[in-house]
């Protein structure tokens, strides 16, 4: 029998990492392998799953079931980590009994779940299903879209959207590759709203695909995992703004296509102690206005805490919380990651920052 696998897809800051953080909490026994990719040179995704304390980050042979994927994508990166990451995860004595793929903000679903065709996973993996996360609140604020008036209007058909927008090929694609939707932060959203949002959503997916209203990624393992799909023997339905050919050869190990990330760069910033959070984060907002940010999350040192401050903003939007104590052999320092579109001045965000 194969192992089934799910890719968690969704833009940046949709709530994927909240949602496996509930997975894993609710897994019930499952033994889940848990793949993250993270976009940026910290691993910050990664440290805020096993942040919380989860039981079964390791099995019972030492392997760690947490494993990182640093500083890419994973749809252009197939061969040179995925794959190999997958092979050495299926030479485990222990196997998992589900795996789970948590993609970058920027990825694209599609090559991914291509890459499951290859010989040397086909055979032992399916994708059971592809679960597209949507930030339900930055929808309904006209995020994706070029012109600003449409921010305070309601969201109309695909012909009044720009296509040119990385940011809504992107969205589009993640939307078209899904097997369920999560309408995440519905809490947001005004009921009324909400009800137009979906309908919208539902005019741009394929047939039979689920949707499903949720906040803080607070859903059922059960209704996650056994969507028995198997999305990799269905890929010419799932379409794409990214490749010239979606007939292409399924097991084509050239894999290629004309998404690039030049549109988007991230880098980190180390800091001191802080010591006002919230001062921060004002900071941080009035940067997000000044340089149209998309993205920043990180850890922060905050002295006479004795647990890590964690800090992930989405657009003007910010949570922080503070998720486990410091380990006693652990270096306390605050540190962030900063992602926009191509062009950032970081010499004057670190500036500000360092102020």
């Amino acid at each position: 029998m194969k192992i089934p696998a799910t890719v968690i897809t969704g833009f940046l800051g949709a709530g994927k990492t909240t949602l496996i953080r509930h997975l894993l909490e609710n897994a019930n026994g499952k033994k889940i392998a848990l793949v993250i990719n993270e976009f940026g040179d910290l691993g910050v995704d990664r440290e805020m799953v096993k942040g919380c304390g989860i039981a079964g980050c390791e099995d019972e042979d030492g392997n760690d079931n947490v494993i990182e994927l640093a500083n890419g994508c994973i749809c252009c990166t197939v061969a040179d980590e995925f794959l190999p990451t997958m092979e050495a995860l299926l030479e485990r004595d222990n196997l998992p009994d589900h795996i789970v793929i948590e993609t970058s903000g920027l990825a694209l679903p599609k090559p991914l779940v291509k890459a499951f065709n290859w010989p040397e996973i086909k055979t032992r993996v399916t994708v059971d299903g592809v679960v597209t996360v949507i930030d339900t609140h930055a929808v309904d604020m006209g995020r994706f879209a070029d012109d600003e008036a449409t921010i305070q209007k309601v969201r109309e058909s695909d012909e009044s959207l720009d296509h040119d927008n990385p940011l809504e090929e992107l969205f589009e694609d993640q939307l078209q590759c899904a097997d369920m939707v999560l309408l995440n932060k519905t809490d947001l959203v005004e009921a009324t709203r909400l009800t137009e949002i979906k309908s919208d959503l539902q005019a741009r997916v394929r047939d039979h695909v689920k949707f499903i209203e949720t906040d803080h990624g607070q859903v059922d393992p059960a209704i996650l995992l056994g969507l028995d799909a198997a999305a990799e023997d269905d890929l010419h339905h799932r379409h794409s703004h990214h490749e010239h050919d979606d007939h292409d050869d399924d097991d084509d190990h050239d894999h290629h296509h004309d998404h690039s990330h030049d549109e988007f760069e991230s880098f980190s910033v180390s800091l001191g102690p802080i010591a006002d959070p919230v001062d921060l984060e004002n900071k941080l907002l009035a940067l997000v206005d000044a340089h149209d940010i998309l993205r920043i999350k990180g850890f922060l040192d905050v002295p006479g805490k004795p647990m890590r401050h964690v800090v992930q903003g989405v657009g003007p939007r910010f949570q922080r919380y503070f998720d486990r104590p410091w380990a006693n052999d652990e270096p306390r320092t605050s540190q962030l990651v900063i992602i926009g579109k191509h062009g950032l001045d970081k010499a004057a965000i670190e500036k500000a920052l360092a102020s």
